[in-house]
């Protein structure tokens, strides 16, 4: 320990403008490792802050239900809130699809200033919420490329639709958890079930009505934290 390092530029900010720390000041930190770590303020200017590792102490509050959430990209500010949510609701990844009915097309350098913005705002929800290990959020990618990448493993495959027949309750997931997939503002088209059933995934309903894209995914996560994780 001892070692010192400087903050990036956002947490740096945060700690000189809004929370106005003074050198000496303590504070804990993280970095996606498992650990909090608890520091001491040495220097902040406007734009730097440098700080000293005292110790780390190990957190568990990972869910003990691994989830993957397959989200169909939403559009705007809706993509957002379902990856700090989710981060929120202890998923352990997040993979951005692209799908039969996908209305956000994303150029490559703009699909690589989105998937760098997914990530922070994963990690800015794992500060408020006290997770010390960051999801992985995954480049977005179509549908059919992700089902083709999927190992041939016992992890429990579900897909979101509202004529689905299984329900949460009856659920049982293994140590490898479970894979959730949510379709986009109109929905899974048919290609895409159909693509989903032949790599083995089953239909899960959450109830009697029809949840918006930024709304489903959330509450199904909800749902199978509180009958099968830590919620």
């Amino acid at each position: 320990m001892n070692a010192e390092l400087a903050l990036p530029s956002q947490a740096a900010e945060h700690v000189a403008r809004v929370l106005r720390m003074n050198p000496g000041d303590a504070l804990t930190v993280f970095n996606g490792d498992g650990y909090d770590y608890t520091a001491t303020l040495i220097a902040v200017g406007k734009r730097d802050v440098t700080l000293r590792i005292d110790g780390r102490e190990s957190v568990a509050n990972e869910s003990p239900l691994r989830l993957t959430l397959a989200q169909g990209v939403a559009r705007g500010e809706k993509m957002d809130l379902i990856v700090q949510k989710a981060t929120e609701l202890g998923v352990a990844r997040i993979v951005p699809l692209f799908t039969e009915r996908s209305e956000v097309k994303l150029e490559p350098s703009r699909a690589e200033k989105r998937l760098l913005h997914w990530r922070a705002v994963a990690a800015s929800a794992c500060e408020q919420s006290g997770r010390v290990r960051v999801p992985e959020v995954l480049a977005a990618l179509p549908l059919q490329a992700w089902l083709d990448s999927l190992a041939d493993d016992s992890v429990q495959r579900l897909a979101l639709l509202p004529e689905g027949t299984l329900r949460a309750r009856e659920l049982r997931f293994g140590e490898a958890g479970g894979l959730l997939v949510v379709g986009p503002e109109g929905g899974l088209g048919d290609r895409d079930i159909a693509a989903l059933q032949d790599a083995g995934f089953a239909g899960l309903r959450l109830g009697p009505r029809i949840l918006r894209t930024e709304t489903a995914g959330l509450a199904a996560l909800a749902a199978l934290q509180a009958l099968h994780g830590d919620v």
